[in-house]
């Protein structure tokens, strides 16, 4: 029984073992459905699981298990025992190009041999780029017209065998050959940038690449691109742009143009061309403003008895000064009106307001017609009209609908009031309007008025005389002057200005008594670029060329065109100007056609610029001798500021301002820092010369200006005479004057010169000290040191080593710009004077000037120290009598700081026949600007004989004193 149980115990034991022993794996999956997904690459073996395949519990080994899936070209096994970790391998390297992805099970076996539920895997073949991209065709070739623009030349195509998208899809294509007016897209098409041209180029070979998302690059294809010859009407052969170099010359324009008709629809008949130059944006309608007004009537041998009523604003001209204007820079200074308040009263000094019956006015004005505006409305450019009371126009120059118009009313006592005479008269121009820059000079001889426009006679188109309007004189008035006034019409009652221009005015003068000369005017408008003619001997008689008056459009007519062809091969540009304006110049040349059916039609134009160049900047030199020292008296009587200033131009320079030989300025400007003292400095100016050559000329307390063009050798001249004097130079250890010169209406300017003149200051000669104190080692010399020294007083009340005054001697004389009492003598400077210049001048130059003079120094050191020693016992002596002085000393010619200058004099001069000194004049008290305090110490080197005959102040108590 007992073993029964045995047995059956045994055999409980052995099924629990058997039944832990045979569990079934289990795969550690959330969901089994869901699977495993590994990712492998083509280069690699081992698949990336996500996630990682485990199984528990007991697992020795996995196994692939492929229903219906075909190949599975792996093996997996485990990893880690412990952890049942398994790890999925590729038997070989897989292609992704031939099979992307691989779905088979897989089960996990006990060691017992227990399987688990199968588990399927998905493994997804990773692209690797091995395949660079090819294009479909080994070569490409197009046809394409010339002259057009396509939006699409030609499609490239190229493929990539890689079987992803990031390694086989084709992302960019690039064009490897540069300078080529193509460009291609990602898609790859090709287009143009711009129409070719089969003149240019028969064809174009291109190089082109693709790259993969990957950016593989494939190897190049060529594309060739042929152009095929279109015979379209036009202008072939005309360059985009034309480079011009200042001083060049005449320059060809279109070398190799040429007019292609094709199969013109018709028998040609005739053909025109014309070639126009657009210059209106450049100075007053071409490139002439190198000069100011003023330079080029005196050039152009202009009469120098016309009036200026427009010039630059300054001395004697202030009446231009409210006006607008520009900075004058180019050559004419341009004046802006801007309808009724911008007008500007003349000075009747200017210009006496009866012109008689013969004066010519000419001016330059730039207008424009003003949509909107009453056509009955006045601008007036010049006008005469009583100045109070009434609003009678007297004289008048102005526009109105377009037209310019000249009023000329007689006076009551210059006709007869019952006589009819002509009073308007009216010129119908487009140039009043065009927005234009124009020249006009109306010539009268009364009745008799003539117009010349933009420098030649004018004469209108339908042959007509201008309309001229007749009226009475002027009736007698009593107490009326009158008013004149530019760019408005002064109205008397009102006391305002009325009839204002709108527009742009410059160079407006008047001439009395006499005609400005045709060839003057000529010269005045010429304009100094243009298109310059081919030579007339290259004309056939079926051709004509005709140019307009300002020489910017040339019209070439007839039937030849093959000759019409060769002159406008010869067709120029020119600029006579040396230092042109730079920029681009707009140049079209246009063409009609006209059949013999009488039918015409027009060529497309064809642009192209001249672009002119920076020109060579030419440079002024001034130099001379910049520092020069002169004595006192010099400065009193006036010295030249730059005797030997030189004026040098270089060779542009000479050529900015040829044809005037040697060349020429227009301004020089002299500053002077710190400011002139009215009171005791003036500037003078070689006046008569100036007046003799035509300048202007200007002076303030800043400094002067001259000028005026003229040429660099009169402008020296001038400068070398400039005069400074000063009736008190002590006030100053130097002077400093800067010049300035320019040319080409300040264009060009100069170095700045700088110009020191230094005062020599006196001193205490060798013959002005007593015999004890010179000393016998250091050498006589007779030469005035830069700076007085002047010894310095011992402190007061000091004695010598054993107790008693300092032992007397005879100390120097005290010098003659010093005011002497029995004790000292205290020089001070003016306490109002406020320039930290002139003051540190005063105060160093005893000391500065004479550093370097080591003798000299010796000697002041020597006549100190005996100074000194004798002080001590006079002021002992005499006290009471010090303090009675002091007071009387207070107020001194130039008075110093007390407290460190001192001269201590002897009064035994007088008994031992010394010299007598002399007593300064008091000046008095100048305003704060004049900077005069005091009077100047050296006015009184002129004035010893006011002092002879006077009493001494000098007293002496000698009852004190052991000899």
């Amino acid at each position: 029984m007992l073993s029964a149980w045995i047995l059956l115990l045994a055999a409980a034991v052995a099924g629990v073992t058997s039944k832990e022993t045979d569990a079934v794996p289990q795969f550690d999956l959330v969901r089994l459905s869901e699977g495993y997904h590994g990712l492998v690459a083509e280069d690699t073996t081992l698949v990336e699981m996500q996630p990682p395949i485990r199984a528990l519990p007991d697992v020795c080994t996995f196994r692939i298990v492929n229903r219906h899936h075909g190949e599975a070209p792996f093996v997996i096994r485990l990893r880690d025992d412990m952890t049942g970790e398994a790890e999925l391998m590729a038997k070989h390297s897989l292609n992704c190009e031939k099979r992307k992805n691989y779905k088979f099970d897989i089960t996990a076996i006990s060691c017992t041999g227990v399987e688990s539920q199968n588990v399927t895997v998905h493994v997804k073949v990773s692209d690797v780029n091995e395949y660079a991209p090819v294009f479909v065709e080994p070569s490409y070739v197009k046809d394409v017209d010339e002259g057009r623009l396509y939006e699409e030349v030609l499609t490239l195509q190229a493929d990539d065998q890689d079987c992803s998208p990031k390694y086989g899809d084709i992302c960019r294509y690039e064009l490897l050959t540069r300078d080529q007016p193509f460009t291609i897209d990602s898609e790859g098409v090709i287009r143009n940038t711009e129409p070719l041209d089969y003149e240019k180029s028969h064809n174009h070979i291109l190089s082109v690449v693709a790259y993969d998302c990957g950016m593989k690059r494939s190897q190049p294809v060529m594309v060739t691109i042929k152009v095929n010859r279109v015979c379209r009407i036009g202008w072939k052969g005309i360059p985009d742009q034309v480079e011009y170099s200042p001083g060049s010359g005449r320059q060809e324009l279109f070398p190799a143009a040429s007019l292609e008709l094709c199969n013109v629809p018709c028998r040609v008949e005739r053909v025109q061309a014309r070639v126009t130059l657009t210059t209106t944006h450049i100075g007053k309608g071409c490139d002439r403003d190198t000069y100011s007004v003023a330079a080029q009537r005196k050039m152009c041998g202009a009469s120098s008895a016309s009036v200026e009523l427009l010039p630059a604003p300054g001395a004697g001209r202030e009446w231009t000064a409210g006006l607008h204007s520009d900075e004058g820079h180019e050559g004419d200074l341009i004046y802006q009106f801007e309808g009724d308040h911008s007008g500007a009263v003349v000075p009747e000094s200017v210009l006496h307001h009866n012109l008689t019956n013969i004066f010519t006015i000419s001016t330059w004005l730039k207008h424009k017609s003003h949509p909107g505006m009453d056509k009955h409305v006045k601008e007036h450019i010049l006008c005469t009209a009583d100045d109070h009371k009434m609003n009678r126009h007297h004289t008048a120059l102005f526009v109105r609908n377009c037209r310019l118009i000249l009023l000329l009313r007689r006076e009551s006592t210059e006709a007869n009031l019952n006589t009819f005479q002509p009073a308007e008269w009216r010129w119908k121009l487009s140039q009043v309007c065009d927005n234009e820059w124009h020249h006009y000079s109306l010539h009268v001889n009364f009745p008799e008025v003539t117009l010349y426009v933009d420098g030649h006679l004018f004469r209108p188109e339908n042959g007509e005389s201008p309309e001229v309007i007749d009226d009475w004189p002027l009736h007698p008035t009593r107490g009326i002057n009158t008013t004149m006034s530019v760019g408005a019409c002064w109205q008397g009652s009102e006391g305002s200005m009325k009839h204002g221009l709108t527009g742009y005015l410059a160079g407006l003068s008047v001439l009395v008594g006499g005609l400005e000369s045709p060839r003057v005017l000529s010269c005045l408008t010429r304009c100094q670029e243009a298109l310059d003619t081919p030579a007339m001997e290259l004309l056939q008689p079926s051709m004509e060329l005709l140019t307009n008056n300002e020489m910017t459009q040339i019209t070439i007519e007839g039937n030849n065109i093959t000759n019409m062809e060769t002159l406008i091969h010869r067709i120029a540009y020119i600029n006579s100007r040396d230092f042109p304006t730079p920029g681009r110049r707009p140049i079209s040349v246009v063409a009609n056609i006209l059949c013999d059916s009488g039918k015409s039609f027009k060529v497309d134009p064809a642009q192209s610029f001249v672009m002119v160049m920076q020109p060579h900047q030419p440079s002024i030199e001034l130099n001379g001798t910049t520092n020069f020292a002169e004595e006192y008296e010099s400065f009193r009587q006036g010295l030249r500021v730059f005797p030997d200033v030189s004026i040098y131009l270089s060779p542009a320079a000479e050529e900015a301002t040829a044809p005037t030989p040697g060349g020429q300025l227009d301004e020089c400007i002299v500053s002077v820092y710190p400011s002139l003292n009215p009171d005791h400095e003036t500037l003078l100016l070689p006046d008569n010369l100036i007046s003799e050559l035509g300048l202007a000329s200007s002076t303030t307390r800043q400094g002067a200006t001259i000028s005026g063009a003229h040429t660099t050798r009169h402008y020296q001249s001038i400068l070398r005479q400039i005069h400074y004097a000063n009736r008190k130079p002590a006030y100053y250890l130097n002077r400093a004057f800067k010049l300035s010169c320019s040319e080409l209406g300040g264009r060009f300017t100069s170095n700045e010169y700088v110009q020191t003149v230094t005062v020599i200051h006196p001193q205490l000669s060798v013959e002005d000290k007593t015999p004890d104190m010179i000393d016998p080692s250091t050498p006589t010399n007779h030469s005035p040191l830069s700076s007085p020294v002047l010894p310095a007083r011992p402190p007061h009340g000091q004695h010598s080593p054993n107790g008693g005054p300092l032992p007397h001697h005879n100390p120097p004389p005290a010098p003659a710009h010093a005011r002497v009492s029995a004790h000292h003598v205290e020089v001070k400077p003016p306490h109002d004077v406020k320039d930290k210049y002139f003051t540190s001048n005063i105060m160093e130059g005893a000391a500065v000037n004479s550093a370097g003079h080591a003798v000299t120094i010796i000697i002041v050191v020597c006549v100190g120290f005996l100074v000194f020693m004798v002080v001590l016992g006079v002021i002992r002596v005499r006290a009471a009598h010090t303090r009675g002085a002091n007071q009387d000393l207070a107020d001194t010619e130039m008075a110093w700081d007390d407290t460190s200058l001192n001269i201590t004099v002897n009064p035994m001069e007088q008994q031992l026949g010394m010299p007598e000194t002399q007593q300064l004049r008091d000046d008095d008290d100048d305003d704060d600007d004049s900077s005069d305090d005091g009077s100047n110490f050296n006015d009184d080197l002129d004035s010893s004989d006011e002092e002879e005959g006077k009493p001494k102040e000098l007293e002496w108590d000698d009852s004190t004193l052991k000899m």
